[in-house]
Parts: C-alpha cells; structure tokens; sequence
C-alpha cells in the first residue's frame, strides 16, 4: 500500500493584522476569482485593496482581535483527526500561510506517495476547490514532486454532513420554538458572470438547502420559513441573489437563525460579517431574535466525517 498524507484545503485566514493585505492580494490575483486578463486583473486588485485594506484592518482589531479564527481551529481540527488517522496530515491554504509548500518537501522527503486532498468547502467551485487544487499541483510541479493525487468529492449531498448541518442548526436554537424563526442558509455569493461561464457551485447549493429541507422535514422539525440566501457580495456586478443584507433589511419575520451554508470551518465572514455586521442591522430594524450557528469547526462529528471520506 502506497504511503499517503491528507491535505485540508481551504483559504485561508490572516493570522495578524499585517497578514491582511497578503489575503487581499493573492486573492484578487487568483485568475480563478478575478477572471479577466492579467493586467486588467492587476489594476482591479490594486483598486480593490485600497478600497478595501484599511476597513478589513480596522475590523480584525476591533472584533477579531487581530486575527481569523480560521487557524487556530484548523489545527484543533488536525490534532484530533491525527487521533484517527494514521498518516501525516497538514493544512493547504490557498492566500495566506501555512501555504502547502512547506508541507509537499516534507511529504517529499518522507517518501509519500499519494495526496489525499479534503477541500474544506462543500460545494465545488472553480473559486474554491479548483483554485486551491490547481496551487497543490503547481507547488509540486516547482517540486518536481509527482504523488498520486485524491480528491474528496463535493459532499453538498451527502446524508452525514446534511445532519451534522441540523444537528448544528438544533444546538444553536437551544430550548427556542423552531417554528417562531426564520432559518435563513446562507452561502457565498459568487458573481453571475462565474455561473455562467458553467460553474456549478449554484446548482450544488441549492441542492444542499433542498436536502436540508427534506431532512429537517423527516425529523418533524418545523421553521416559519426556510431561504436560501447569499453573502459577501464585493462591487456593482450582478451577484448570485438573494442578497443577505436585502434579506435582513426587508423583513416579513422578526426572528432568523442563519446557518454558514459553504463554510465548515468559523472564519472572518461568519464570525464578524454574520455574527456582528449582520447583527447590527437586525438590531436597528429591531429583530426580535437573532441567531447565528456555529460551523463545524473541530467537531467530533466532523472529525469522524473527515475521517470516513478518506478512508472509503
């Protein structure tokens, strides 16, 4: 049997504020995010990291406390899956350190012959999981590193992660009446010109909220509505829609739990833009309730879950 490590891939978050800018910067010059020529890419970065720089700084001191969360509970996640897994095991962020290079001359050195790579986004898309499995592959590339390599399929689908997503929507409603909320799924938006080039991240989230439905259905548990809506849309474009903000702005139902749809590991967007930002304009338009659910983080359920996908 061939030697194998796991990779968790995933954006990564800034682990201080002088991080930030470093986020911003690979990000916007991923051409799988910005999707235009290089240079036009490069002058749209640039506006957009002056536009965007001295908020994002301002906001990681004041209700971060200066960094993601998104590392430290990854390598809480990392230390309990060594607890099942008998091989190395290593983050891959895609814009900010730990980059997966460090980890490749390792896995290199110590004779590993096949990557098993978990993307740590649910749904595939080309800005996500494609991005991030593309930078694995050019990192071993520099290398000259040619391990077999595995990807973990999109488990938008899968029964496991639809009930470790209720079981979590369960947790954070508590001793609350489901049927006095709003359960709004929130996912990240994505520009309609990215949809309609043909990726189906769209496609994958509505069919994840339908599963949801359909769960939350066969275990009696019944909410005032159900949405689906969209997050973090950035500039003037046409966005995936509903928007959150538009969502949360305009009422039918003063009670909402949201549930961080296309995350499974707590980061800047579900920790300040949802659980603060968002927070606010409920509290302006006087909500009566309003509660954001956790990811799963380090979980033992997502630990397991992790553990049975790349042992299959």
């Amino acid at each position: 049997m061939s030697k194998q490590a796991l990779l968790l891939l995933n954006m990564g978050g800034a682990n201080s504020v002088d991080e930030v800018e470093l986020f911003l910067r690979n990000m916007f010059s991923d051409k799988n995010i910005l999707t235009m020529n290089r240079y036009t890419r490069a002058l749209v970065r640039e506006i957009i990291i002056f536009n965007r720089i001295d908020e994002v700084k301002k906001n990681f001191l004041e209700n971060l406390e200066g960094k993601s969360p998104l590392p430290d509970l990854t390598n809480r996640l990392i230390k309990k899956l060594k607890l099942k897994l008998d091989m190395p095991i290593a983050p891959a962020m895609r814009y900010v350190p730990p980059f997966a290079t460090d980890a490749l001359k390792k896995f290199q050195a110590e004779g590993i012959e096949e990557l098993i790579l978990f993307p740590m986004y649910p749904q595939y898309s080309t800005t996500t999981t494609l991005s991030s499995i593309e930078d694995i592959e050019e990192r071993c590339k520099e290398l000259d590193y040619n391990p077999k390599i595995r990807v973990i399929d999109p488990y938008y689908d899968n029964y496991d992660y639809i009930k470790m997503i209720v079981d979590k929507i369960i947790e954070a409603l508590g001793e609350r009446d489901s049927k006095e909320y709003d359960l709004l799924l929130s996912a990240h938006g994505l520009p309609m010109s990215i949809i309609r080039s043909g990726d189906p991240y769209q496609n994958q989230v509505e069919a994840n909220a339908s599963a949801i439905k359909i769960y939350l259905h066969e275990r009696g548990i019944e909410f005032h509505a159900i949405k689906l809506v969209y997050q973090s849309k950035v500039g003037n474009s046409a966005w995936l829609e509903p928007n959150l903000v538009d969502v949360l702005r305009n009422p039918y139902h003063r009670k909402v739990l949201i549930y961080p749809l296309a995350f499974t590991i707590d980061n800047s967007e579900t920790v300040y833009e949802l659980d603060i930002e968002h927070r606010e304009i409920a509290n302006k338009i006087k909500y009566e309730d309003y509660i954001v659910a956790k990811c799963f983080n380090d979980s033992d359920a997502f630990v397991e879950f992790i553990t049975k996908e790349v042992l299959l």
